[in-house]
């Protein structure tokens, strides 16, 4: 029960903050989801160092570890909205911010996984 009630709070944070950084930061004229992209990024970054921390010599425990990468980074971190403003993109028609879109989420997005895995090393 403990271990549900750490992916819970740390779920719910995780979400309240990416709701705040998508209110201000994605751009309803242009459509340009900039909030979910940022959330991506710096999730994966910060996934990156939580987990490469639990592994080097144990420095964080499964508390915190559930805490906050499998609570706070799955509640911040967006894959379903990432995926509709995707679909939002092929329905207008407009293939180049779909193709870049997708590309930089994942291509960046990996590149701040490992990133954070090398801070902590």
């Amino acid at each position: 029960m403990k271990n549900i009630l750490l992916v819970f709070l740390g779920g719910g944070f995780g979400s309240s903050l990416r709701y705040i950084i998508g209110k201000y930061l994605n751009n309803p004229e242009t459509g340009i989801p900039y909030g979910t992209f940022a959330a991506n990024i710096l999730g994966s970054l910060l996934i990156g160092i939580f987990l490469g921390l639990a592994a080097k010599n144990n420095a964080l425990s499964q508390s915190h570890t559930l805490l906050l990468a499998t609570g706070f980074c799955g509640g911040f971190t967006t894959f379903s909205s990432f995926a509709y403003e995707n679909h939002v993109f092929l329905k207008s028609g407009d293939f180049t911010s779909f193709a870049v879109y997708t590309i930089a989420s994942f291509v960046i997005g990996f590149l701040a996984v490992f990133a954070g895995m090398y801070l902590v090393k």
